[in-house]
């Protein structure tokens, strides 16, 4: 089992980076190519989500993506470092999209925490969010790779 991490500052520009390398690391692994484009939709999702609550809350710490190349299935977690209750990222999945259903038609800033969650559960079939060991959010997806 192979795992690359990636560490970098709250910048858009580098979500386009963590995107190519999750691509890459998941062809490596075996995931079907009809599905890296799901791969790197909802890791860019994940990554957008993760920058822009670090630029609110904690510019200064990185975001953390974890690629690991299982035997089984290729999985990536992205965690971010905001304070816990800095945005309405508490709750299911579900709880999160429905929560985006309801955001999508207001007029704010076009990338919201919920939003991105919710095109990650459309995406992804296995889609884990979960509160973070001291704070921020933990979005770890996985796909299954060939045998």
């Amino acid at each position: 089992m192979a795992t690359v991490e990636l560490r970098f500052s709250a910048l858009p520009a580098h979500v386009r980076t963590a995107r190519l390398v999750a691509a890459a690391v998941a062809r490596r692994s075996g995931v079907d190519e009809a599905v890296l484009d799901e791969v790197r939709l909802a890791v860019g999702e994940a990554c957008s989500r993760a920058v822009h609550l670090h630029r609110q809350h904690c510019p200064d710490t990185p975001v953390m993506v974890t690629l690991i190349d299982g035997e089984k299935a290729f999985s990536v977690t992205v965690t971010d470092e905001a304070p816990q209750g800095s945005s309405e990222d508490q709750g299911t999945l579900a709880d999160l999209a429905a929560s985006a259903d309801e955001l999508t038609g207001l007029d704010q800033d076009p990338v919201i925490p919920e939003v991105g969650l919710a095109v990650i559960s459309g995406l992804v079939e296995d889609v884990a969010v979960e509160p973070g060991a001291d704070r921020g959010v933990v979005v770890t997806m996985s796909w299954p790779t060939s045998a």
